[in-house]
């Protein structure tokens, strides 16, 4: 079975200052650079037939090329204990066009379609069941405010679970005008 996602990956620079806000609180378990992404849909476990349908569906896609930037910082809660930090990203509107455009190519061969409302965001860090303390974090972290970065791309990714987390393995890329080629990093 193959884990899947489709996202967008920020480029260095962008991951670069993301990691120089990682720190200061208690229990997170902060991304490395390797897992830091802008999910665009969760496919989730599927097999190897499956894995060559999806990846053939999202070669159909094309988009134009737009901006988004990486801004504020917030946290996402199970049953009142946070569970994840994130950096958000904007625009929403071109972002929610390509998720509703690769969820539509994922139901095309057989998918549920996604059920959750799509929020732009880069996880941070995730916390186990006693969450922390984030309140300064989100404060210090509450005007980040980043350069704009092009987006004419996305990747699908095999997320497979190892003793340190997940490890994300980059499938192919798939460039704004259809095109798939070799993922650059």
């Amino acid at each position: 079975m193959h884990r899947l996602f489709v996202a967008i990956r920020p480029p260095a620079d962008q991951r670069a200052h993301l990691l120089s806000l990682m720190d200061g609180v208690d229990g997170a378990r902060w991304q490395s650079d390797d897992q830091l992404h802008l999910t665009l849909r969760f496919i989730g476990a599927v097999d190897r037939h499956r894995a060559n349908d999806i990846a053939d569906a999202l070669g159909a896609i094309r988009f134009a090329p737009f901006d988004v930037h990486l801004t504020g910082v917030g946290a996402f809660d199970r049953k009142g204990v946070v569970d994840t930090l994130w950096a958000g990203v904007k625009p929403r509107d071109p972002l929610a066009a390509l998720h509703r455009k690769i969820d539509r190519a994922c139901v095309s061969i057989g998918l549920s379609p996604e059920s959750r409302a799509y929020l732009p965001h880069v996880t941070l860090a995730r916390f186990g069941r006693s969450g922390g303390l984030i309140d300064p974090f989100l404060a210090r972290h509450a005007a980040l405010n980043r350069a704009p970065f092009r987006v004419d791309r996305f990747t699908l990714f095999e997320s497979r679970l190892g003793q340190q987390g997940a490890i994300y393995h980059a499938i192919a890329d798939y460039l704004a005008n259809g095109a798939a080629r070799p993922p650059l990093d």
